[in-house]
């Protein structure tokens, strides 16, 4: 479907942001170490990012979203990434999951759920992934059987965000025959009989959100619960990645730049063999490709973001170049921040290292980066004259 976005003025955009970075300054960043250090899901500061209209960002505002572009989306995350990279993340698959219900499902299912998540009373969760189907996610076993005007759900899922806090979560199952096309998307509500989690997993970053198993053991949905027609679940799942993808790529953009503003505040300070860090050349040229690594990975997230609103034909191609690029780089930031503040760095009060953690995580989700690769060169070498190739010359 084709939906119409809100267009902001400068001015709008700009105050936009300023309400973002305060959130960001007062929810997030205060709390950022506590977070990380005692794995606190901050449903409070959420709530409070719903009501500034987080919730929602890029959906239609008859259920309560905000109906922004994604070319301003991007710009959010960021900001709120500098605040708390494992937060923003979080709020990134929750608004992931909701522009899926807001754009596949029906009317009934639309007015049940928006209004919640919308406000973020309550979040959701995005099952596609198992543990013996990651990058290969057409080939997923959990199974969706009819049974009369229901289905019966049976299957496990891995790596979840939100898995045991989300009130819904969309779930891809196998309604048909193998490969992409036997797959359906289901909503399923989170306290359903026969839904159960896993252990918390113990993870290197994000710890400011939970990830975890769900299994689902003979889950009954009525089959007014499947998101979109049957067989287009994997369609579904993967249009929702574009959007994905830039908002974590716009996250690592954000903890990257807090990281590299942190190491040019240090050098400034630190004195070693009778001079300032700053005015080593050394430290010159690495604050240099710095900036200049994460300017030129902005400028490819927000060329994604413009080829999702104008729905550009080769969309998907520049969204996984600009998470492929902008996710290897922030990580790159942030780990050579670390560098610069020697052994300071290291340290948690100084919080390089929490970001460094939970910027690793973004090369791997919302499709492995090599996947990205395999994106980016299989539109490439398309016979040419088709229309992606076309728009991308």
């Amino acid at each position: 479907m084709t939906m119409t976005t809100v267009t902001t003025t400068a001015e709008e955009r700009e105050a936009i942001l300023d309400a973002v970075r305060e959130f960001a300054d007062t929810e997030l960043a205060p709390f950022a170490a506590e977070r990380d250090e005692k794995h606190i899901f901050p449903r409070e500061s959420l709530g409070k990012a719903g009501e500034l209209g987080l919730g929602g960002i890029y959906v239609r505002e008859d259920f309560g979203g905000t109906g922004l572009s994604r070319s301003d989306t991007v710009a959010i995350f960021e900001e709120l990434a500098k605040g708390d990279p494992a937060v923003a993340a979080y709020i990134s698959i929750h608004n992931m999951v909701v522009w899926m219900i807001d754009t596949y499902g029906d009317d009934a299912q639309r007015g049940e759920w928006l209004p919640k998540l919308t406000a973020m009373d309550e979040f959701g969760g995005y099952c596609l992934t198992e543990p013996g189907v990651g990058s290969d996610a057409a080939n997923v076993a959990t199974s969706a059987v009819r049974d009369g005007d229901d289905y019966l759900l049976t299957g496990v899922k891995q790596f979840i965000s939100g898995a045991g806090e989300a009130a819904v979560y969309v779930v891809m199952a196998r309604t048909g025959e193998p490969g992409a096309r036997g797959i359906s998307a289901f909503l399923v509500p989170g306290d359903a009989e026969g839904l159960s989690f896993g252990a918390p997993e113990k993870k290197m970053g994000w710890h400011a959100q939970p990830t975890r198993q769900v299994i689902l053991d003979g889950v009954r949905i009525p089959a007014s619960g499947m998101l979109g027609d049957e067989g287009r679940g994997f369609a579904i799942a993967m249009s929702a990645l574009n959007g994905g993808r830039l908002n974590i790529a716009a996250c690592s953009l954000g903890g990257a730049q807090w990281a590299l503003d942190r190491a040019v505040q240090y050098v400034h300070e630190r004195v070693a063999f009778g001079e300032p860090l700053a005015e080593k050349q050394s430290i010159l040229f690495a604050i240099a490709d710095m900036r200049t690594d994460l300017q030129a990975a902005r400028l490819m997230v927000r060329d994604g973001a413009l080829a999702v609103d104008e729905q550009a034909p080769d969309a998907t191609m520049r969204c996984a170049m600009a998470k492929r690029f902008a996710t290897d780089a922030g990580f790159d930031v942030a780990n050579r921040a670390l560098q610069l503040h020697g052994g300071y760095g290291y340290l948690q009060d100084y919080g390089i290292e929490r970001v460094v953690r939970d910027l690793r995580v973004h090369q791997i989700l919302e499709g492995t980066n090599e996947i990205m690769r395999l994106i980016v060169g299989r539109e490439m070498l398309r016979p040419a004259g088709s229309a992606s190739m076309r728009s991308a010359s």
